[in-house]
């Protein structure tokens, strides 16, 4: 509706964004008003910004990779840095290969990976009903099935020694330091998608110690980690016997473990 709303509209949102503290609050107006239906769908969308929800839950929809992946309230926003974890996983996958996305939330890694590579074998899984709901409706378009369970219990025990790439954005913000993560993440996304315990590596570590039975031999297991984190996490990756190095973007502040499956279990 960007040609109804006249430019003092756009100048109040702009204000009222910026006072409550969007730092990109002329971006966040433009798309605001051209996702908004009316004009009463205009102002309460905005209350709802400036009210601290996250921008993709008013809007419905985040942008990643190039796509645009539906979220809902309840559901893990894919962050930007995500993007690099996707490219990683995208130079190692083939075509037929069987891909596997644990702790999917929206599914967007996996869309992701779908839209890149064309022809993989997408599954997806996340334990959040909210999060199962939604990936499916961002990874059936590309083939892809979504199950719902706690990581690997989820997945058919067929898959067992033919995964080919195994991608996981598990929760690793330590418990104690949840409370030090942005308002609008803290108070409005699940604490079940960002708590990975006491030292943010809980998951990591339940993730890892499976992965080489579900690997098929030259297989690979790629986790989001942050830099903090990753020397630890690369011994947890090398302890259970996987070819592991550490990759880093600084540009988009993101850190990915890789760890390759050499040898039968």
């Amino acid at each position: 509706m960007e040609k109804t709303v006249g430019n003092n509209t756009v100048t109040y949102i702009v204000n009222k964004l910026r006072s409550a503290g969007c730092v990109f609050a002329e971006e966040e107006a433009q798309i605001l008003v051209s996702e908004a239906q009316s004009l009463e769908d205009l102002l309460k969308k905005v209350e709802w910004r400036a009210d601290g929800f996250p921008l993709e839950y008013v809007i419905g929809w985040a942008q990643f990779c190039g796509l645009r992946i539906e979220v809902e309230r309840g559901v893990f926003v894919p962050r930007q840095r995500t993007q690099f974890l996707v490219q990683q996983a995208q130079e190692l996958a083939c075509s037929g290969d069987i891909v596997v996305d644990l702790c999917c939330g929206s599914g967007a890694i996996g869309a992701a990976l779908a839209a890149a590579r064309g022809e993989i074998m997408l599954y997806s899984s996340d334990i959040d009903p909210i999060a199962v709901r939604c990936a499916r409706r961002n990874v059936t378009k590309f083939g892809g099935q979504v199950f719902e369970g706690d990581l690997y219990k989820a997945l058919p025990q067929w898959m067992k020694g033919h995964i080919n790439i195994l991608v996981a954005n598990v929760p690793y913000v330590p418990t104690k330091a949840i409370e030090l993560l942005p308002l609008e993440a803290r108070l409005y996304e699940p604490h079940l998608a960002l708590n990975g315990g006491e030292d943010g590596l809980n998951i990591l570590r339940r993730v890892v110690t499976e992965a080489p039975y579900w690997l098929a031999p030259g297989g690979h297991l790629l986790i989001e980690t942050s830099e903090r984190q990753a020397p630890q996490s690369f011994e947890i990756f090398t302890n259970i016997g996987l070819t592991t190095k550490i990759v880093r973007d600084v540009e988009w502040d993101a850190t990915v473990v890789i760890g390759t499956h050499t040898s039968f279990v």
